[in-house]
């Protein structure tokens, strides 16, 4: 049996930190503060975004389960100061009661009874996402050790649109990351940014669209033989679960549906005594199982619902209509959103790759591996 990740988070947005509980991450795996500093401090980035990154500054804490920058396969124990705890832990704040269409308020109201709106806010924000991509560095860092890497770009922002035809995946990446908006086009980049200007002058918000694409992914991860271990239904559940995001493509997507049958598919050639493919419709997911091309999960996020200007709703106290009061919020975070995708989505191919070559410490995992890929040399060159 292979072995099984799980995490656990907890805390609230405004609390005093985000606590996050890791399991069965291998004995070995080199890991250091730093190394997920650097995933917090790309989550806080992107240009539209509000005061709050301002503040946090985010560093995660490892409290257990690393010994000499090494993982020792106990739990691992991290911690997230949430710096902006002093300014709101002696506030005597009244009960908020009008809920803000869009967030969680009135759906977490009517599940749990409370009267007090900021029982469900508070941990339903996307602070959350923080302790996820502590988390997913985790992940990454297992990946890394065997040459998988993922990395994510923006597509769109409302209706501007990057023009990133036939760029090559390493191009791409360096791309993205070198801009303030995380997309590869940089005419496109100089078009967002005046839209989020123009959005933020009148009071709104944006969404859009980002794509998370994970290189060297071997086959055989996932399974068709139950409908919860398909790594692509996995894969949409983990970005699906971000807040805000509304809708999750692997490769194509919706655009297959336009096309005919002989169009859609990912035909098979032998080249140079190999199995090759020269398309990559299916976002290199087949029959829930990764067929070693590259991964590729598409996501649409909405605007955030957190606006300048007011929308219409109900004091739940009263029973009388009346508008929501703005609260400090981003303009458009979908930069951000794509790197808490690239965190969720190391997370469910890391839980994948461990399932299906298991392991109690890096060492074993290598020999499995190593193994593996020697069997998948041969039948794929096999005649």
């Amino acid at each position: 049996m292979g072995r099984e990740l799980r995490f656990l988070t907890a805390g609230e947005s405004h609390g005093p930190c985000l606590i996050g509980i890791v399991e069965g991450m291998p004995a070995g795996l080199p890991l250091t503060e730093e190394r997920i500093a650097v995933e917090l401090s790309r989550r806080q980035k992107g240009y539209g975004r509000g005061g709050r990154m301002q503040i946090e500054q985010d560093r995660a804490e490892i409290l257990s389960g690393v010994t000499k920058g090494e993982t020792t396969g106990a739990p691992i124990a991290l911690r997230i100061e949430n710096k902006d705890w002093p300014n709101w832990k002696n506030k005597d704040l009244p009960p908020l009661t009008v809920p803000r269409p869009g967030h969680a308020d009135l759906a977490g109201k009517l599940k749990y009874s409370h009267h007090d709106l900021r029982s469900v806010s508070e941990r339903a924000s996307a602070r959350e996402t923080a302790m996820r991509v502590a988390i997913g560095a985790i992940a990454k860092a297992l990946l890394q050790e065997f040459d998988i890497t993922i990395f994510s770009h923006v597509l769109a922002i409302g209706d501007i649109r990057a023009n990133i035809a036939d760029l090559p995946y390493t191009e791409l990446a360096a791309l993205a990351e070198s801009s303030a908006l995380r997309c590869a086009d940089p005419e496109a980049t100089v078009q967002m940014k005046k839209h989020i200007d123009k959005t933020k002058n009148k009071g709104d918000s944006l969404g859009g669209i980002f794509e998370v694409i994970a290189l060297g992914v071997p086959p055989g991860l996932g399974s068709y033989v139950h409908w919860d271990r398909r790594l692509d239904g996995l894969l949409a559940q983990a970005v699906m679960s971000i807040p805000a995001i509304k809708g999750v493509e692997i490769g194509e997507g919706f655009a297959v549906a336009r096309l005919w049958g002989t169009e859609a598919h990912d035909e098979l050639f032998y080249t140079g005594g190999r199995l090759t493919r020269r398309t990559n419709r299916a976002g290199g997911i087949e029959g829930g199982v990764s067929n070693g091309e590259p991964i590729v999960v598409r996501a649409a996020m909405k605007p955030i619902p957190t606006t300048v200007t007011p929308l219409h709703s109900v004091d739940l106290a009263t029973g009388i209509e009346t508008q929501t009061q703005y609260l400090r919020s981003d303009v458009c975070a979908v930069p951000a959103a794509g790197i808490v995708a690239e965190a969720m989505a190391a997370w469910i191919l890391a839980s994948a790759f461990l399932e299906k070559l298991g392991g109690d410490s890096l060492e074993e995992i290598r020999v499995n591996f190593a193994h593996f890929q020697q069997r998948l040399a041969e039948e794929s060159t096999r005649p």
